[in-house]
């Protein structure tokens, strides 16, 4: 609980700190009177405010930041058309597991309901994209949830968070709380059970022609090193789509691109890591059907199977 004591800070710097706390050193953003208390919060906590010309541009500024540094990208968007600007980017984030922060002004809570400039509830329309979407109820909660948006954020699968701010939070002062607890590094975390290791390792050990099929998910998990240390140990063709380009070098002499089609189709096995089998695999149909498919990804799927699994493993890439 605040005491006399305590020092007082508006809102807009309780969120900057938050922030900066964790590492983030840039906010895209194009300039809206909702916002003026955060970009004055960033200036004082030395967080670079990145100006775009359209919403739009800065959410999906902030994706790019995710991408090229696997670490959460952040945005802030004015309230109403503002954050209505940034679904499509909310949208990408989503589909592309990109951790992604976006910060969106409000019309201030005392006067909700009243017509203020602007103003629209943004959480019920921003729910279904996003892994955590929510409103504080004043300045005191905001560095908490911060935490939490973040966290879920980076958390497998990672995706898009979505936190607003009334005008009247972001201007109102309140207790600076402690230093937050440290962002999980879910790279570091344990690997897939021993049964599905097992169960995998067979597969490859009768496998003639085997192959691995990587993506995105190898790149979130950060298991380039690991793969390239599978692949010349066992000396296995590999293919990459998505962000999983560059995990092994292209000149790398394991590493193949125009094969694709006849070498996933001619397999025996596959280890399809960080893959869904989507319309990218021909929803599982670019590999024979006799193929024994290995699934291997920082977190079990989003959608069911359309083929049978042979081993399923889920966990940190590293450990697994």
């Amino acid at each position: 609980m605040a005491t006399d004591t305590d020092t007082q800070v508006h809102g807009g710097r309780l969120v900057a700190r938050r922030l900066k706390a964790h590492g983030v050193t840039k906010l895209f953003t194009l300039s809206g009177g909702h916002l003026f208390s955060i970009y004055d919060g960033c200036r004082a906590e030395g967080i670079e405010l990145v100006d775009v010309r359209h919403e739009q541009s800065a959410a999906f500024a902030a994706e790019g930041w995710a991408k090229v540094t696997r670490s959460p990208g952040v945005c802030a968007l004015t309230a109403g058309p503002g954050v209505t600007n940034g679904m499509s980017a909310i949208a990408s984030a989503s589909q592309n597991h990109s951790p992604v922060l976006v910060l969106g002004g409000r019309a201030p809570a005392f006067r909700w309901g009243q017509g203020s400039l602007q103003e629209i509830d943004h959480v019920p329309f921003v729910r279904p994209l996003v892994k955590l979407a929510a409103t504080p109820d004043g300045p005191a909660e905001m560095p908490a949830l911060i935490d939490e948006a973040l966290s879920a954020a980076i958390t497998p699968h990672s995706g898009p968070t979505f936190l607003d701010f009334p005008l009247d939070h972001v201007f109102t002062e309140a207790a600076e709380p402690g230093p937050p607890e440290p962002l999980p590094r879910p790279w570091e975390g344990p690997g897939a059970d021993f049964r599905a290791l097992e169960q995998a390792a067979a597969v490859l050990r009768d496998a003639e022609r085997p192959v691995v099929m990587a993506g995105s998910g190898l790149y979130w998990g950060r298991g380039e090193q690991q793969l390239c240390e599978l692949a010349e140990r066992l000396r296995i063709p590999v293919f990459l789509n998505g962000l999983g380009r560059g995990c092994l070098a292209a000149d790398h002499e394991l590493f193949f691109s125009r094969a694709r089609a006849a070498g996933l189709g001619q397999a025996d096995a596959a280890l399809v890591i960080g893959v869904p089998l989507d319309f990218r695999l021909g929803f599982g149909a670019s590999f024979a059907p006799e193929a024994q498919i290995v699934v291997i990804d920082v977190a079990e799927p989003e959608r069911d199977h359309p083929r049978p699994i042979a081993a399923e493993l889920y966990g940190a890439l590293p450990a697994t």
